[in-house]
């Protein structure tokens, strides 16, 4: 069994916005595995199904991104997973150029504050993560304003491509693979021209 969550804010007014590509992300999966993420418990919207031979949980939370962590306990308490092999948790990362993907096995929220309050509720910092690069804030934006904007035309483009290969990230750590995911998809874009 292994819980997928995808970090985002509930409500309309969210959908698209930097701060929602974990949700972005989930709907990916759950498209491309024919998973139906409506059922509403653990103040979430999850969904159960199959990658490959795994059994998984999608997960959207509905708490805000501030309070993400209380989903994500009630997630673990419930299926009684190990959360440092069985958590993947996918989220929005402003250091990261917009479509480009970090995976990690472990580490800190990095100023991240859904991912601050899921550290304080699993009580640890070790658990695989896919942080899915949004681009880094114009110098006299609020961060705030700035991870709640919508992105441009163009960024969009990237952005789809970094759902996708985030969702295809996702597989290969659910199958085992989190060193390979890590050197397949760590790389930065340019590196591959």
């Amino acid at each position: 069994m292994f819980i997928i969550v995808g970090l985002g804010n509930p409500e309309k007014k969210y959908e698209g916005t930097r701060h929602n590509v974990g949700f972005e992300v989930i709907d990916r999966i759950a498209e491309k595995y024919n998973i139906s993420v409506s059922t509403r418990k653990h103040r979430a919207f999850v969904g159960t199904g199959m990658i490959g031979a795994q059994k998984v949980v999608l997960a959207k939370p509905q708490t805000y991104m501030n309070l993400s962590g209380e989903s994500v306990r009630s997630l673990l308490d419930f299926y009684q997973v190990d959360e440092t092999r069985e958590l993947l948790v996918i989220y929005d990362d402003v250091s990261l150029p917009t479509g480009q993907l970090r995976i990690r096995a472990k580490g800190s929220a990095g100023g991240h504050n859904g991912m601050k309050n899921i550290i304080a509720h699993v009580g640890g910092q070790v658990f695989p993560r896919i942080k899915v690069g949004v681009g880094e804030k114009p110098e006299k934006m609020d961060l705030v304003d700035y991870v709640l904007g919508h992105f441009s035309a163009g960024e969009k483009v990237l952005m789809e491509e970094g759902f996708a290969a985030a969702a295809d990230a996702a597989e290969r750590i659910v199958a085992g693979e989190l060193a390979a995911a890590m050197n397949e998809f760590n790389r930065k874009k340019k590196d591959e021209q």
